[in-house]
């Protein structure tokens, strides 16, 4: 087991130094998760990568629960505090624009670094929430690659998967989420 796992369960057994060695060793890839995600944000956001990395690392820590099993399992529970969190901030935009209507999102250049503006980020959520109840594997794949920013390649050790089940699960999820969008919207 490396530091990061052995930390982690440190923090799971409430040690309360862990948590301030941990963030050391997992700061820079945090960064590097939110930079890549942030690089998808619309340009006049105001959020920073590193303000991202702080707030998910609050709620790391403040949820309760706290028991990761592995780097993987951190990694995956960083990215989805990343997606909650530009989530929340999107919502709190629209809510302030008083609406405005919703766009189709091109799912096809899902993966390219394509900046999304808020109405198609929460359009995509929606679907991934529903994907998330129906095969949450492959929800799992689009928020670790969307928005955590991941490869297919850091996927598959991550996941304990191969290549290939990244890539399938990736192109399922694609797909599953177009066909929820166009009907539903």
């Amino acid at each position: 087991m490396n530091n990061v796992t052995l930390i982690l369960q440190a923090v799971g057994r409430g040690e309360r130094q862990a948590s301030e060695e941990l963030l050391p060793l997992v700061y820079e890839e945090l960064r590097r998760l939110a930079t890549a995600r942030m690089a998808r944000e619309s340009a006049g956001h105001t959020l920073q990568p590193t303000a991202l990395v702080h707030e998910a690392w609050v709620r790391l820590v403040d949820d309760g629960s706290r028991t990761w099993e592995n780097r993987a399992h951190f990694f995956g529970a960083a990215a989805e505090a990343m997606r909650r969190i530009l989530i929340e901030r999107a919502r709190r935009k629209a809510r302030l624009k008083h609406g405005g209507g919703q766009e189709q999102i091109d799912l096809e250049n899902l993966d390219a670094a394509a900046a999304l503006p808020d109405e198609k980020i929460l359009l995509l959520n929606e679907a991934l929430e529903q994907l998330k109840a129906e095969d949450p594997e492959a929800a799992q794949v689009v928020t670790l690659k969307f928005f955590g920013g991941l490869t297919n390649e850091e996927l598959v050790p991550m996941l304990g998967s191969s290549d290939r089940t990244v890539r399938r699960q990736w192109n399922y999820a694609k797909a599953w989420l177009f066909d929820y969008i166009t009907k539903h919207h």
